[in-house]
């Protein structure tokens, strides 16, 4: 069994900082353009691209963590090739991920300052997390830059897999915090009522970052459901 965590839009396989401290086996990987190689230009793009990773890598028995569009990549992964996988776990996702229009705007207001960018909108979204792990994150976040996030949601902004989410049968663990105001706890219960093995876990006082903000409960979650697997 491998352990694979997938990042959201316009970020890295570092968000997952804690995640990595604990789950030493598992690989945190870096989506195409991020900053390295050629972006894809949809969810199932990604989730082809990812699909090919782990058929080259030989892994068996994949299990999925997805954040944000990352999730969308593992339900439509599961979607197209869940004979592959033994799981998912969605953190702060859903089957549709609309974007408001007015961060699709900042983000192209900025698209030639990355400084301004960085200072305006990336900091403050990250404005609850600790120095500690920032430090690491956010320079990597600077060299990915503003034009891959703004196509990062333009990914979620396309995807939609609501009608074909009960065609997923393999097990799955839907984590989002009671804060989350970008893919809020509806998104997670959508998931538990229309697939077919889904459960849910809310991480109280946690954003659309809370597996940042509260690991300890996000790597409960997260061991609890790979032991049940069998991992």
């Amino acid at each position: 069994m491998k352990l694979i965590f997938i990042h959201g839009s316009g970020a890295c396989g570092d968000v997952w900082y804690y995640q990595k401290q604990q789950f030493i086996e598992a690989e945190a990987i870096d989506l195409p353009g991020h900053p390295r190689g050629g972006l894809c230009y949809s969810v199932e793009e990604y989730a082809d691209w990812l699909h090919a990773y782990i058929k080259q890598k030989k892994y068996q028995d994949a299990v999925l963590a997805g954040h944000s569009l990352g999730g969308g990549i593992a339900l439509m992964h599961a979607y197209k090739y869940q004979q592959d996988l033994r799981g998912i776990i969605l953190v702060g996702s859903g089957a549709r991920l609309r974007v408001l229009p007015l961060i699709l705007e900042a983000i192209k207001a900025k698209l030639d300052d990355r400084e301004g960018w960085m200072r305006e909108l990336v900091a403050p979204f990250y404005g609850t997390v600790n120095r500690k792990a920032l430090d690491i994150i956010l320079p990597r976040l600077a060299e990915i830059g503003p034009a891959v996030q703004l196509n990062d949601f333009y990914c979620c902004d396309k995807f939609d897999i609501m009608d074909n989410a009960g065609l997923i049968n393999i097990p799955a663990l839907a984590i989002v915090g009671d804060q989350d105001n970008m893919t809020p706890p509806k998104y997670s219960q959508y998931l538990v009522k229309n697939m077919q093995n889904c459960r849910m876990t809310v991480v109280e006082g946690g954003s659309h970052l809370a597996f940042l903000e509260k690991p300890d409960q996000v790597n409960q979650a997260i061991a609890g459901f790979i032991k049940e697997l069998g991992g």
